[in-house]
């Protein structure tokens, strides 16, 4: 039935993130400016899940340019998350397992740092494992692009040659983008999604990546 299956990596192969590292980052990221006791609401709204209005909105209320302040803010979180990694506090699922008795192609496609992912694929010795991988980089531009804009997905099945993907994801924005790009999406229920309720409805629901094999095979 597909031909590729491609996969969000926080909360689907990775562990997610403690918010506190990625406030922190936000936190430096004022601090590079001079912006030494931002409100907690502005750090909040930079953390995560950030539009460029809301960028914009909190950057105009320090006199900052939302390009300088942005790209500060993405390297900082990107270098951040790096060291959690690389210390074992944002492991792969103990289910990642399953991924690689799948036969299709694979690839990852994230709404997280670009280099980020890189050093997930690096750290944990994943080259080979996934065919192509997605994440934005630290610009303006590609916050217009991440899900649920479908532009990564895209990309990714151009570059596996699919016409047919099927998307895992473990948020709204995974399902939209899904449906964006015209393909079925698999929304995984992991523990931290336990009580989620979602507005569009996924082709399939999951409660691990063990039960990606009987719906792909």
């Amino acid at each position: 039935m597909y031909d590729a299956i491609i996969f969000d990596n926080d909360g689907v192969l990775t562990e997610l993130t403690d918010r506190t590292v990625i406030r922190d980052a936000v936190c430096k990221a004022f601090e590079a400016f001079d912006v030494t006791n931002p409100s907690d609401e502005h750090v909040a709204a930079l953390s995560i899940g950030v539009t460029i209005d809301r960028l914009e909105r909190v950057c105009s209320e320090y006199d900052l340019s939302p390009t300088a302040f942005w790209e500060q803010r993405d390297t900082n979180s990107s270098r951040a998350q790096q060291a959690e990694i690389r210390a074992g506090r944002k492991p792969l699922y103990d289910d990642i397992e399953a991924v690689w008795s799948l036969e299709h192609p694979r690839g990852i496609v994230s709404s997280n740092q670009h280099a980020t992912i890189e050093c997930i694929i690096d750290h944990f010795e994943l080259d080979g494992r996934f065919e192509t991988y997605y994440g934005r980089k630290p610009t303006i531009e590609h916050v217009r692009k991440k899900k649920p804009n479908p532009y990564f997905i895209e990309r990714a099945m151009a570059d596996l040659e699919s016409e047919n993907a099927l998307y895992v994801g473990d948020s709204e924005s995974d399902i939209r983008a899904a449906e964006n790009s015209g393909i079925d999406s698999a929304f995984i229920r992991r523990s931290h999604r336990s009580d989620t309720l979602l507005s569009t409805e996924p082709t399939y629901e999951i409660d691990d990546l063990w039960e990606l094999e009987a719906l792909v095979s």
